[in-house]
């Protein structure tokens, strides 16, 4: 049974700063729950951990589903959710996203964010894998995510209520002694009086730190995408749920055998505008794999392209999007025609290598509809959260929804809820802080045995390597070395669940079992930090019927 310290520093705090809600991350998630927040009259302290625009949402292509066109209506969008989640998405919370997403994202566009319209002047809409209508809105053509953070950060910046911190790494939940969040520890890289270790105190914690990719040596996620919050949450005794469920995008430019780190997205919108996949003879091969064909969802896609790649010995697929023409390269796609240009690739006229990369994952801290964490105080949203709407496989462009939605919510709970200022507990005992040398052979042991394909060998074998990764020494605290070790927390519990789910499921595939199993496996495995330090997994029964 694993054993998991409670803390993650060793250093005292040298600093405090306090106030009424403390929100951890700067993505589409974060800036609008600090920006509501205000709207309550709470003060903010944003914590982020690079600069404010630099998280994951900037690097969102594709777009944000809604449904904003006549045509289409929150049901239908429920449908399409529901049948890429494979039987594993909790109804209410998608019935949630999809009937208030749509002004959600009208509100966006109120605070400034500038979509992409149609010849009439409505907002142009398009198509992805696994939606039977065209309900994503974009910008800048595949620049979504920038122009999204580029309206929300314009608006924090004008609200003297909010303070910022840039340059700080979450360390550890501050608890009191009722078990209720009270602040965070963190570590600031930066100059003045706030340098070093420091305490931000509040008695509301929102946790919108997004995902993280960088378990995984090939992925499309930044650099900072380390699962800091995921990590401090389970530390705090949180539940976190549904880890197994790793979405890796289909197609992510192929740098080569030896790249690693962020690489390239193609986004989906690339095949929703008519490219295809071909193998390495020149043949389309996603038309027997599923009704939709190129634009199945993500899972299936990920899948085949592995399958083929590993049945013809290569390394990458060909996407073929000639057919476009170079008006629809420079006007829809001008992010990805300049980064495979910069790579000597022109899509106008040559094929793209391509191969699945981690992109996303569905699961995280599991929270209730309005965001609430089992620890009273402790809030998740994004990427951070699994709130139970993408179940075991995420819909197109239903992430920066998802985000958009429930941080929304979470200030409507605090509305409600009652916060109470305590003082926080002293965080004693081990670290248990691992060296930053373990992350590229961690990666590389993830990338391998529990990445696309699994199977109870491979999955016992990346179990066996994070334990022995697990007692070594030599760490110091450092950001590196923080990292390292939230990275290997969090891949030891995803590997966990992995081995425990013995079917195949979304973005969860077992070769040793290559069937899904309703009556066996309709359920969530939850994994929380007990008192006595050990980690417990149970299952918890999906509401709602499957798909």
């Amino acid at each position: 049974m694993t054993m998991l310290p409670r803390r993650l520093t060793a250093p005292e705090p040298g600093w405090t700063a306090r106030a009424d809600v403390i929100v951890v991350g700067s993505g589409i998630a974060g800036l609008t729950a600090a920006l509501r927040a205000r709207q309550l009259g709470r003060t903010v302290l944003l914590v982020t951990k690079a600069t404010v625009d630099a998280g994951s949402t900037r690097w969102a292509q594709g777009g944000i589903a809604a449904a904003l066109s006549e045509d289409d209506s929150p049901d239908e969008h429920q449908h399409d959710t529901l049948v890429a989640g494979v039987g594993l998405c909790d109804v209410d919370a998608v019935h949630a996203l999809v009937t208030e997403g749509p002004e959600a994202v009208r509100d966006l566009m109120d605070i400034g964010a500038r979509f992409d319209v149609d010849a009439s002047g409505a907002i142009a809409l398009t198509r992805e894998g696994g939606h039977l209508r065209d309900r994503i809105a974009h910008a800048g053509g595949d620049a979504t995510g920038a122009e999204i953070s580029r309206a929300l950060v314009a608006a924090v910046q004008l609200d003297p209520g909010i303070e910022l911190i840039e340059n700080a790494l979450a360390l550890d939940l501050l608890l009191d002694d009722t078990g209720a969040a009270q602040g965070i520890t963190l570590h600031v890289m930066g100059s003045g009086q706030r340098d070093g270790v420091g305490a931000a105190l509040a008695p509301v914690v929102i946790l919108a730190t997004g995902g993280f990719g960088q378990v995984f040596g090939q992925t499309t996620n930044p650099y900072v995408s380390t699962g800091d919050g995921v990590a401090l949450a389970l530390r705090a005794g949180a539940d976190v749920a549904d880890l197994e469920f790793v979405q890796f995008h289909p197609t992510v430019l192929w740098l080569g055998p030896l790249a690693q780190g962020q690489q390239p997205l193609v986004s989906e919108a690339v095949r929703g505008e008519g490219a295809v996949l071909l193998d390495a003879s020149g043949g389309r091969f996603m038309a027997d794999r599923h009704p939709l064909a190129d634009l199945a969802p993500r899972d299936v896609v990920a899948k085949a392209i592995m399958q083929r790649m590993r049945d013809e010995g290569v390394g990458h697929v060909w996407l073929d999007g000639r057919r476009l023409g170079a008006d629809t390269w420079l006007q829809r796609f001008p992010t990805i025609l300049e980064s495979c240009r910069a790579r000597g690739i022109d899509p106008v006229t040559d094929l793209i290598p391509v191969a699945p990369a981690q992109h996303y994952v569905s699961g995280g801290v599991r929270t209730d509809l309005w965001g609430r964490s089992s620890v009273p105080g402790l809030y998740a949203c994004g990427e951070v959260a699994c709130t139970g709407v993408h179940g075991a496989n995420r819909l197109a462009s239903n992430s920066l929804l998802e985000g958009l939605v429930f941080a929304r919510r979470i200030v409507q709970a605090l509305e409600r809820d009652v916060a109470v200022v305590r003082e926080p507990c002293h965080l004693d005992g081990d670290s248990g802080l691992l060296p930053h040398a373990l992350r590229r052979p961690m990666q590389q042991v993830m990338d391998v045995d529990a990445g696309v394909l699994r199977s109870r060998s491979s999955l016992a074998a990346a179990a066996e390597t994070l334990a022995e990764h697990g007692t070594t020494q030599g760490a110091r605290p450092s950001t590196e070395d923080w990292e390292t070790t939230n990275l290997h927390q969090i891949a030891t519990v995803l590997v966990e669940h992995a081995l425990v789910r013995e079917e195949t499921r979304g973005s969860h595939w077992r070769e040793d079992f290559p069937d899904r199993d309703d009556a066996r496996w309709r359920v969530r495995l939850v994994t929380h930090r007990a008192a006595d330090g050990h980690l417990r997994t149970r299952e918890e029964p999906v509401t709602g019927g499957p798909e």
